[in-house]
């Protein structure tokens, strides 16, 4: 009634260029979004799974609680046993471990003690 036969010829026919015009922001969003957010998330949940991985004997190591302890004793691949005082033991799940603070010495081989021992004996 209102609509002259020239708009409605117009309206109905669609341009594919202006269709790919108006997805281009939400790309370009999905784009920034991935470089700004994503990315950088992906990267901190690999390196705590490297950090949690390594974890030996003698580290110092933060929960998600707050607790500081160093570790005595690593029960497998999903638990480690720490010291919070002296006498006082926990057993962690490594999930949530938050932090290493302060690395310990690596454990020594037999092999290493043997040599060791040699040296004394023949010194």
């Amino acid at each position: 009634m209102f609509i002259t036969p020239a708009f409605a010829q117009a309206a109905a026919g669609g341009d594919t260029n202006s269709m790919l015009m108006s997805l281009l922001p939400f790309a370009l969003i999905f784009v920034i979004m991935y470089f700004l957010i994503l990315r950088p998330q992906q990267k901190k949940v690999k390196d705590h799974a490297e950090m949690v991985k390594n974890i030996r004997r003698g580290d110092t190591i933060v929960t998600s609680g707050g607790l500081v302890g160093k570790v005595t004793k690593v029960v497998d691949d999903e638990q480690v046993e720490f010291e919070l005082a002296e006498g006082v033991r926990v057993r962690q799940l490594r999930t949530m471990i938050s932090g290493v603070r302060t690395k310990g010495e690596p454990a020594k081989e037999k092999a290493d003690k043997a040599d060791a021992k040699d040296d004394t004996a023949a010194s």
